[in-house]
């Protein structure tokens, strides 16, 4: 028996998937470590900033300004630079190299003992992480494939935010921790800072060696092709930003997305003050805020999972937009916690999408200069925000307004809160302008339909019990013989599979596809072909496809819905939206957990048709052109369920990347015989029991 078989079905856009993957988790692993060495350093010097500046109340606070006030100063000055050494040096070695100047930084400092050598040490600290950052983030997309970056994103936001709570935990531990230390190294005992400290560059020096020794094969950066200047590379990441439609919606997005939480943070204590809430108020405001920013970060694309991502990101942002507006004017405190987390929700949302976008869209060459403008955007948004709205409140002052014999009290941090919501949701809704790549379909429709299609595949795919596999691609792709190929494979590990195709597997089917691909149906109608196509899918899922999962079967099958989408709502000119509404309705919702996209141009597909062309093959070449760019767009657009193999090479290699875009969601086999392939005619009777069931010759 082999060592794989199904159990539970593992979602495309499950975290375990992304962690699986050698080079990711090792990166991923030091960027923990490394975040939590940042959080602990913060913590720790602004405690050592309080403690060098002495007993005056003002000078204490001072030098904790100076502290985050320098932790901003280099990305508003450096970040330009430190994305170009992202994407024209080794950024595997920056990312060393950073760590052990961050590590010996660190460890200078108690050693030292000075408050201008710690306000020294954070500048030089924080400038060396502006070169790291970029370098991490560019990396990501050349270490996980396009259909993991979603959650391979999740899990690098995790790390990076998720980690300041351990890192709390950890500086107020040491207190009693450093006592004991202290009673075997002496220098360790005598102030809890210091010990703080020395993790922090241990956990530096730890996140260096786990790059050094588990990632000697890391991608390095793709050339720059622009200017070869430094001032030609800074000019050309510059333009390249400033003049695509698509990023300079993101970057304007992003920094939406930051400005509405800092303004919840700015405010949230004068706020909690105005609605009576005092000091615990504003604790539960300040972690409402960041819980719903890491459950957005989380969970937040899986909700709509199925919406377009350049949607979902304008639709994140306006969400939260609206939100703040909605806190500004409610005057309910238990109201405005629910509100600020769905507002943290949406932010993380954005967060998480943008960075998925900015991988996916931007070419690894501009990739480093991309993401450090990004990173400076935000620094410089929240620094501004956390100014100008406190200051901007204060301004505003306390106000009584009186209508009738009612009183409001409406003071200046509702009203900054207010004008934050509204400038926030007016930027979402140009980035959902300039973004849109739905344009024509109504997006609450589009919103339904994506609710629809997810709680269709919850109810409908994996509750059955099953694992539902589709093959999809243009004429001449090679589905036929993969099906084959990968139904023979998954009976090996001992499970039932049903290799099914579509149109024609059903006795119904079989008189549908002949309407449909012969070429004496040339009268056929665009509309009615697709509505053909669905009434052979409504037969097929309901005589095979759901039975075989309600028993816990494995079900292959060659074309399903994503085909429909491509060649008639696109290829025939109707919309995509209106076939795929169809389609659902066929399906009660049914969606596979993996479809896996055979890739191959139009021209090498046509070149493999053997025999006489049926009414599909016959088109033009151009028509399969427009086909295959439908399924790639798909594939883009639901990355979680979507795994893209290029079918240009041999079959057996192509069987190889099939298999293994499967094996994720197998876990152990099962104690039990193996089982042959069945094919849907062994069970309903439309076949000879004493005949073999065989696709048709030609690859469809």
């Amino acid at each position: 028996m082999a060592d794989h078989a199904l159990g539970a079905v593992t979602p495309r856009h499950d975290l375990r998937g992304v962690l699986a993957i050698r080079r990711f988790r090792r990166l991923w692993l030091a960027m923990s470590v490394s975040s939590i060495g940042d959080w602990l350093g913060l913590l720790a010097l602004t405690a050592l900033a309080s403690q060098l500046a002495g007993g005056s109340y003002a000078a204490q606070n001072y030098a904790i300004a100076g502290v985050l006030l320098l932790r901003l100063v280099p990305a508003i000055l450096l970040a330009p630079f430190a994305g170009l050494v992202a994407d024209r040096l080794d950024r595997r070695k920056t990312m060393i190299v950073g760590d052990v100047l961050r590590a010996l930084i660190v460890l200078s400092i108690p050693l030292v003992g000075t408050l201008w050598w710690l306000l020294v040490a954070t500048l030089l600290m924080e400038t060396v992480s502006l070169f790291w950052l970029p370098a991490k983030e560019a990396s990501i997309p050349n270490l996980v494939p396009r259909e993991r970056l979603e959650a391979a994103n999740q899990l690098s936001l995790l790390a990076s935010y998720g980690s300041a709570p351990v890192a709390a935990a950890i500086f107020t531990s040491l207190a009693v921790v450093s006592r004991l230390i202290g009673q075997v190294v002496e220098y360790l005992g005598t102030n809890p800072v210091t010990l703080a400290l020395v993790i922090d560059g241990i956990t530096f020096l730890v996140s260096a060696a786990i790059i050094f020794f588990g990632l000697r094969d890391f991608p390095a950066a793709v050339p720059s092709a622009g200017r070869g200047t430094v001032l030609g590379a800074l000019v050309d990441g510059w333009r390249f930003i400033g003049t695509t439609p698509l990023v300079r919606a993101l970057v304007i997005g992003i920094v939406g997305a930051f400005a509405a939480g800092g303004t919840v943070v700015g405010l949230g204590r004068t706020y909690a003050g105005d609605l009576g809430a005092g000091e615990a108020g504003y604790g539960l405001l300040f972690g409402a805020v960041f819980l719903g920013l890491a459950g957005g970060m989380v969970v937040g694309p899986r909700i709509l999972r199925d919406l377009s991502r350049h949607r979902l990101f304008g639709l994140a942002l306006t969400s939260a937009g609206l939100l703040l507006v909605a806190v500004s004017l409610v005057q309910n405190f238990v109201i405005v916690i629910v509100l600020v987390l769905l507002l943290g929700v949406c932010a993380g949302t954005a967060w998480v999408t943008a960075l998925t976008l900015l991988g996916l869209e931007v070419e690894d060459s501009l990739r480093g200069r991309t993401f450090a403008f990004v990173q400076a955007a935000v620094r410089v948004a929240l620094a501004a925000v956390l100014a100008l709205a406190p200051l901007l409140a204060g301004l505003i002052g306390t106000n009584r307004v009186t209508v009738g014999t009612l009183q409001i009290d409406y003071n200046g941090a509702a009203a900054t809160m207010l004008i934050g919501g509204l400038v926030a949701a007016t930027v979402g809704a140009v980035s959902f302008h300039q973004m849109d790549d739905r344009a024509g379909v109504p997006l609450w429709a589009d919103v339904k339909g994506a609710l629809r299609a997810r709680m269709g595949q919850r109810v409908s795919g994996r509750s059955l019990g099953g694992l539902f596999v589709a093959l999809e691609g243009g004429d001449g792709a090679g589905k036929s013989t993969q099906a084959r190929m990968l139904a023979t494979w998954l009976a090996t590990t001992g499970l039932e599979v049903v290799l099914t195709y579509e149109p024609g597997d059903t006795r119904i089917g079989r008189q549908v596809r002949r309407l449909l691909l012969d070429n004496g149906s040339s009268w056929l109608s665009p509309r009615a072909e697709a509505l053909l196509y669905a009434a052979d899918r409504a037969e097929h899922v309901a005589s095979v496809v759901r039975p075989a999962l309600q028993r816990g079967a494995v079900v292959v099958t060659d074309r399903y819905v994503d085909s429909s989408i491509a060649y008639q709502g696109v290829g025939r000119g109707l919309t995509a939206h209106d076939v795929a509404r169809v389609s659902r309705f066929a399906t009660e919702g049914l969606v596979p957990d993996l479809t896996v996209l055979l890739d191959v141009p139009a021209r090498v597909g046509r070149a493999r048709l053997n025999g006489p062309a049926d009414r599909l093959e016959s088109e033009p070449e151009a028509f399969h052109e427009v086909v295959r760019d439908a399924f790639r767009e798909l594939a883009d657009r639901s990355p979680h369920r979507y795994v893209v193999v290029d079918a240009t090479g041999d079959p057996d290699e192509v069987a190889a990347a099939v298999r293994d875009a499967v094996r994720p969601l197998m876990v152990s086999p099962p104690d039990e015989p193996v089982r042959r392939v069945r094919s849907a005619a062994d069970r309903t009777g439309d076949r000879e029991p004493d005949k073999t069931r065989t696709l048709p010759a030609v690859d469809r």
